[in-house]
């Protein structure tokens, strides 16, 4: 699968609903990245001529905030807690396992845009610890074999063994 194209009317139609709004950047943003899947790059000057600010306004707005990606991400995006409760109940260890099921690192994008693998500092289900969230869906009280079988839901298929 190729990188996602910019449907540039698409676009178009997003900015517009936002036009001449200071306070709807945000907004505007989460709507283009809702759309994409990111923020395309080439998107910063439209959005920026748009709103009537710089375009260093809005790089600036989406490198502040970690839900804001400039790089297309995978269908799926996995996010493995880090938090002490999750590091108590081995998080580190779901961690490694994920790695090694997607091929991936902390931060990378699978080379048919399936999946992408992140951590991140707390996910707020500390109760559920170990837990990882894909896309909007939360995951807790996780062991590899559970890891296995939310990989499959998604669409990872088990490796034949011989």
């Amino acid at each position: 699968m190729e990188p996602k194209e910019i449907d540039w009317n698409q676009l178009t139609v997003i900015i517009e609903k936002y036009k001449d709004q200071n306070w709807s950047l945000i907004p505007l943003l989460q709507n283009v990245q809702e759309t994409f899947g990111y923020i395309p790059p080439e998107s910063i000057e439209p959005i920026a001529d748009a709103l009537k600010i710089y375009p260093s306004q809005v790089q600036g707005v989406i490198t502040f905030y970690s839900g804001f990606s400039l790089k297309q991400k995978g269908r799926y995006v996995l996010k493995v807690c880090r938090g002490t409760a999750c590091h108590v109940k081995g998080s580190r260890s779901i961690l490694r396992y994920v790695k090694k099921e997607l091929d991936l690192e902390e931060g990378e994008t699978s080379e048919d845009y399936q999946f992408t693998l992140e951590t991140v500092a707390c996910l707020g289900a500390c109760f559920l610890a170990p837990t990882m969230m894909v896309n909007r869906d939360y995951f807790g009280k996780l062991n590899p074999t559970k890891v296995s079988s939310v990989l499959g839901q998604y669409g990872k298929k088990k490796e034949d063994d011989g």
